[in-house]
């Protein structure tokens, strides 16, 4: 039985390249963590023994395949970790591909897998592709087993925010997310659930209600007036309140609930508003809405 290194707190920052983990650990920092980047696998148990001796402090580690010989390891020391009792959070960024072509694209910076003589034009857009998929391949055990945060349609400003939002609730018991998004903008893929309420009535077409959001009286006072409104919300908390003791004795550390609506305003807005009000009770609710957190940190 190994000894496990006690910290006050450890993140692990893990995820793809361009995902967006320079700017998660910036955040972090700030947030009074003591950051490393890029630590090898194989140095971490003794990095976390030196933390021990020390102050305890909050401690945020950036692992990924940078490190592509040491990655195999890092998913099983996870799994160690909390066996013994060490509360870490894994935080796995994520984007889709179209994504993180457009970033390297933009960036002109290589990506880590890629070969150095992969040449120029539609050689260098599939050697890049191939990278992508492979770096997909070597962290899925990883993924598994983290907190997955997709970050293809978020601002620098939405991403350091949520990244913060993670990392100040307790580690040691289920955090429920209700995240709102736009279906034209595409599906968030670190949703758990995913719940479509583009059917209900949308206030869009009321020009009094249309430059306004779910959060606005006026419109929460017209979805609450529309019975297939409550109806899609009763059906959908009470899924949520029948299954979620389930995932917390299946040890989850986060459950996201993604709700969609057209374009991410008003409806689903409105339910993920309602329903978090709902599962105060349970502790844990964070709250997101991918498309107006976007215009608010635009």
């Amino acid at each position: 039985m190994s000894s496990a290194p006690q910290q006050a707190e450890l993140v692990l920052v893990t995820g793809m390249a361009g995902g967006g983990k320079s700017l998660a650990m910036h955040a972090l920092e700030d947030a009074g963590f003591f950051c490393v980047d890029n630590l090898p696998a194989e140095l971490l148990m003794d990095f976390l023994g030196l933390e021990r001796q020390g102050s305890g402090r909050r401690v945020a580690i950036a692992m990924d395949v940078r490190s592509p010989n040491s990655l195999p390891l890092l998913a099983p020391l996870i799994k160690q970790l909390r066996a013994d009792g060490v509360n870490v959070r894994s935080v796995f960024l994520d984007a889709n591909d179209g994504a993180l072509m457009r970033r390297f694209s933009e960036t002109r910076r290589p990506h880590p897998l890629r070969q150095d003589s992969a040449g120029d034009g539609d050689e260098a857009h599939r050697a890049l592709q191939e990278a992508i998929a492979l770096e997909r391949s070597m962290l899925a055990d990883v993924r598994e087993d983290s907190t997955v945060l997709d970050t293809s349609q978020l601002r620098p400003a939405q991403l350091r925010a949520w990244v913060r939002d993670l990392v100040t609730v307790r580690g040691d018991s289920l955090t429920l997310v209700f995240e709102s998004f736009a279906f034209k903008h595409g599906v968030p893929s670190d949703a758990d659930f995913v719940f479509d309420v583009r059917v209900l009535p949308n206030p869009y077409y009321d020009r009094e209600l249309r430059p306004l959001t779910g959060r606005d009286a006026p419109v929460a006072a017209y979805l609450a007036a529309q019975p297939e409104v409550g109806l899609m919300m009763g059906q959908i908390a009470g899924f949520m309140q029948r299954w979620l003791p389930n995932f917390a004795a299946d040890q989850r550390s986060y459950l996201t609930v993604a709700i969609g609506c057209t374009g991410g305003q008003h409806r689903s807005v409105y339910l993920v508003e309602m329903l978090a009000s709902q599962f105060a009770h349970h502790g844990q609710v964070l709250v997101r809405h991918r498309e107006l957190d976007a215009r608010m940190r635009a």
